[in-house]
């Protein structure tokens, strides 16, 4: 198992055409917002909302493995094989950024925190939100406040 960096391991794990599709859309959405600024909040909330890959690998290996134990328990103890299936596919998604569902849901177009946050920060320098950055003598203090926007 090659380790890949938290950035890439799931892009890396994707077909290129699924991950061309995503950058694509993230772009127009920006370019959208270039020529109408005052829909720019209203897209930053809606990001804020977005879940993530990781997020929604979480939820359905948690459906799973409850799903799993309830099943052991209720009808017959091989179904605890899903449970322990499940706990070894997130290990190798956390190791190295693919699982059975990643080809699925990035299909679905669920985006990496990283894929996300792009978006975001081009949205907040369209809207103007690092200007004060370049002007304040303590241009640290002011990048971090930036970036809390």
């Amino acid at each position: 198992m090659a380790l890949v960096s938290t950035k890439n391991r799931v892009p890396t794990h994707t077909v290129e055409r699924v991950n061309e599709r995503i950058k694509r859309e993230t772009e127009l959405r920006v370019q959208k917002l270039a020529s109408d600024p005052a829909s720019i909040a209203t897209r930053l909330k809606g990001l804020d909302a977005e879940w993530d890959i990781e997020r929604a690998i979480e939820a359905n290996a948690s459906v799973l493995v409850f799903a799993g134990v309830a099943l052991g328990y209720f009808a017959h103890p091989y179904w605890l094989a899903l449970p322990a299936l499940v706990t070894a596919f997130l290990f190798q998604h956390a190791i190295q950024g693919w699982c059975p569902p990643v080809p699925i849901l990035r299909r679905m177009r669920f985006r990496t925190v990283y894929e996300i946050e792009q978006e975001r920060h081009a949205l907040k320098a369209l809207r103007g939100d690092y200007e004060s950055v370049a002007r304040a003598t303590d241009k640290a203090s002011a990048a971090i406040r930036a970036a809390e926007a």
